[in-house]
């Protein structure tokens, strides 16, 4: 073995798709989730949790602008009418109309329920994190309706500050999200989200109807459906504030 040059002889023992599909998986992951968020965006959604002996609806609407500014305000039901969150980069902040207060969302909350429902502040909070603190690879290819369909898997930095120890998604060539699922550190499957609606809105192909599910309860899960959704559109900064969260003028 040549011991002079070790790294020249890993070079080319390392086949050079290996390295292609590993850029090819980190850059399906950055568009799917460019494409669902855009440069910036307004829509109108509704949100159902589901449990064995109730279920709970609200109607919302939601704001964002580039990858780290987003705002959900609660409209309907008047019960909840006025509940908000913020999130600006890696803050989140809260408001109750109850209550009267914003209240900053701290890092041992993040990975707490959002509204009550199956998804957690942070997966709110940061959807970019899986392109910035991720490593993704191609396990697999495959055709469904005439569409290439991207089975990717999404380990975590040694030093990324995230709670998840793998996540799998299913991306369309499209763009289209059809399945994330979340691991935990040994491997178990924890939750997963699964587009069960795919429609043209706001002049792009997007998942319409989302369901994400507990694995270890299928009877417990929250639902999202867009009623309506445009992107690209030009939104002030001024709406991504904790003036606005509280008293809102949009």
């Amino acid at each position: 073995m040549n011991r002079r040059y070790p790294y020249l002889l890993l070079l080319l023992a390392t086949p050079v798709f290996a390295l292609d599909t590993e850029r090819c998986a980190t850059q399906i992951v950055s568009d799917a989730v460019d494409h669902w968020r855009g440069l910036s965006s307004y829509s109108v959604m509704t949100m159902v949790i589901h449990r064995p002996d109730w279920e709970r609806s609200m109607t919302m609407r939601a704001w964002t602008k580039g990858d780290e500014r987003t705002l959900v305000r609660v409209i309907e039901p008047k019960k909840d009418r006025g509940n908000g969150t913020l999130t600006d980069d890696d803050t989140m902040w809260s408001f109750s109309p109850k209550v009267n207060r914003v209240i900053k969302v701290p890092s041992s909350m993040m990975g707490q329920s959002w509204m009550g429902s199956d998804f957690s502040n942070r997966d709110v909070a940061r959807a970019d994190d899986i392109i910035d603190q991720y490593e993704h690879s191609i396990l697999s290819t495959e055709e469904v309706d005439g569409k290439t369909v991207y089975t990717i898997e999404s380990i975590p930095h040694e030093d990324a500050a995230v709670v998840w120890g793998s996540e799998v998604l299913r991306i369309r060539e499209d763009h289209v999200v059809l399945a994330h699922a979340f691991y935990d550190q040994d491997g178990e499957l924890v939750k997963s989200l699964v587009s069960h609606e795919i429609a043209d809105m706001g002049g792009r192909t997007i998942a319409s109807r989302q369901r994400m599910t507990k694995a270890d309860n299928p009877d417990e899960w929250t639902e999202i459906a867009v009623i309506e959704i445009e992107y690209e559109l030009e939104l002030k900064d001024s709406l991504f504030t904790l003036s606005n969260l509280r008293n809102p003028r949009e």
